[in-house]
């Protein structure tokens, strides 16, 4: 049994659940609409590569404060049932199942938050979700983040936490992801998959000879 790492945004669904969130959000005027182009602005720097993640999750997360997890988890299982769920790949659904039949230990590792990650973990049937984790007080958001973001290298040290202790770890494992923030993981497996990839991670992918899928919807 193998590990078989899965990002989300633009890897196994065309768009980003972060931006399509924010979007969702304003829709439902559960957000400013003026936060939609500021937002657009910080993704720019995270595919140039130079994202403060923690300040786009403080930015992304203001909305949130003050709100129940509750609350949050019904808002985003319904915004991933009639959002995110007909945005899936075919081919990345079908690659889940590949490793499903194989034995592989499912994970889905998205630098999203939690609430996003969460209701897509359990609707592709993956056997554990990693994602940046939302903090709270009292059973209320506060619009920070807590612990080690699951963000470039973040994502090898949460994968190095969630199986601590467990023998070759890395050893046969897999990786799919679209953007070249995910180096660090997919330089971690033993089977590297560019999928969709951006500019940067294609070039990449040609030079050390990895594999270059593409899926479409």
């Amino acid at each position: 049994m193998a590990l078989a790492l899965f990002d989300l945004d633009e890897t196994l669904i065309a768009g980003d659940s972060a931006s399509l969130w924010l979007e969702y959000m304003v829709a439902g005027e559960l957000a400013p609409a003026g936060m939609v182009a500021e937002e657009q602005g910080m993704m720019s720097l995270y595919h140039q590569g130079k994202m403060d993640m923690h300040q786009y999750m403080a930015f992304t997360l203001q909305p949130l404060a003050g709100k129940s997890r509750q609350w949050l988890s019904q808002q985003c299982h319904h915004f991933a049932e009639q959002v995110l769920r007909e945005r899936l790949y075919p081919e990345g659904l079908a690659r889940i199942e590949w490793h499903r039949e194989r034995g592989d230990e499912l994970v889905l590792i998205s630098a999203s938050g939690e609430h996003l990650v969460a209701p897509m973990a359990k609707m592709l049937g993956m056997d554990h979700g990693v994602a940046i984790l939302l903090d709270e007080e009292e059973g209320m958001l506060t619009g920070q983040t807590r612990g080690t973001l699951s963000f470039r290298e973040g994502k090898v040290a949460r994968i190095n936490q969630l199986f601590a202790g467990r023998d070759n770890l890395w050893q046969g494992s897999f990786g799919y992801s679209d953007s070249h923030n995910d180096l660090p993981m997919l330089r971690a497996v033993s089977h590297p998959h560019a999928v969709n990839p951006a500019p940067a991670l294609r070039q990449q992918a040609g030079e050390l000879g990895w594999p270059v899928w593409e899926w479409q919807r």
